[in-house]
């Protein structure tokens, strides 16, 4: 849409970033996008985008490659994430280091879900930790269950009836083994419903909290 004035991507292997310029070139887009092999944002200098988008990795890597790239990271103006697992990690790092997560999509595509999440510095850091001390907010996203998101709430539905599946077969085994991880699903299983149930109030008026 050539909203973006120019941006620079970064891998830190020589192979992906190859292809990427391929496609840079068919596109004819040399002039506003620039390849750059990083670790991480090793090369990128603080203050040098306004927007950091960090998608495709877990999130024990992203995590990782804000960690590293701290300064560069708080001097940005947003920060674009969308982590293909372990979500939580994120959620929780970015919330313990004073930022806001301010807009959070779920989507499904090709029957994969993707989460993509908008962040910036919050204006009041002890105010946002506030809102997360309850654990599903970093599990599920305190954003789409206050927005009753409509494939979060279907990704749960199909969650819960795997963990029902496991649960019934969990009941055919023997062994402490067994029993430990037949309570652990339960548990989680509980977990799910109370989220559906809360996101079914926001979708009626009701509201709660996340």
């Amino acid at each position: 849409r050539k909203t973006v004035q120019y941006a620079d991507a970064m891998d830190i292997n020589r192979g992906p970033l190859e292809r990427a310029k391929e496609h840079i070139e068919v596109e004819n887009m040399s002039d506003r996008i620039q390849i750059r092999q990083s670790d991480g944002l090793k090369e990128l200098k603080p203050g040098e985008a306004q927007t950091i988008i960090i998608a495709g990795m877990g999130g024990a890597l992203t995590v990782r490659i804000l960690e590293n790239g701290k300064e560069t990271a708080e001097q940005a103006q947003t920060l674009v994430l969308s982590p293909h697992s372990e979500i939580e990690l994120v959620r929780k790092y970015l919330i313990q280091n004073g930022y806001e997560i301010v807009r959070e999509k779920m989507i499904l595509d090709h029957e994969k879900y993707y989460t993509v999440m908008k962040a910036e510095k919050a204006e009041n850091p002890d105010e946002v930790r506030k809102q997360y001390q309850d654990e599903i907010c970093y599990l599920y996203g305190k954003k789409l269950i206050e927005e009753a998101d409509d494939t979060l709430y279907r990704y749960l539905k199909e969650k819960r009836e795997k963990f029902r599946n496991i649960s019934a077969h969990l009941e055919t085994q023997q062994g402490d083994g067994a029993s430990r991880r037949k309570a652990e699903v339960e548990r989680e299983i509980l977990e799910m419903e109370r989220v559906l149930s809360m996101m079914e109030r926001e979708k009626t008026g009701g509201k709660e909290d996340a």
